[in-house]
Order: structure tokens, then C-alpha cells, then sequence
């Protein structure tokens, strides 16, 4: 997107206003991998292992070492 350089207003050439759209996108919610992210820290997401920040080994060392006790 190019803005007018000689336009003080916040406008594209196109004539999008740049200020209404951010407005606009802090106001939809979460983007997709935020919700991504939600839904696999806070109900384990099937399938959403690539977005989790668990690290599998040390909870496998944390149940052995229980388990051993």
C-alpha cells in the first residue's frame, strides 16, 4: 500500500483509510494462530502439537520419575 506523500490525511492511493482499518482489526478478535495457540494451551487441541509449547521429553521424565516413587 503506498500513501500520498503530499496527503496529510492517513490514505492510500486507492483511497483506503489506514487508521479505520487497524481500528477495525484491533477489534475483530483473535487471528487464526491466536486462536490456534488457545485452543492447544488450554484443552491439550488434538492435532495442535506444532503450536504447543510442551515439551514432551521432561513431561515423560516428570511421570517416570513419579511413577517410580
Amino acid at each position: 500500500m503506498k500513501q500520498h506523500e503530499h496527503s496529510k490525511s492517513n490514505v492510500t492511493e486507492a483511497g483506503t483509510a489506514i487508521d479505520k482499518v487497524k481500528r477495525q482489526n484491533d477489534d475483530s478478535g483473535m487471528s487464526y494462530n491466536e486462536a490456534m495457540e488457545y485452543i492447544a494451551r488450554t484443552t491439550g487441541g488434538q492435532d495442535t502439537q506444532f503450536l504447543s509449547n510442551t515439551d514432551v521429553e521432561t513431561v515423560r521424565q516428570q511421570i517416570q520419575r513419579s511413577e517410580e516413587h
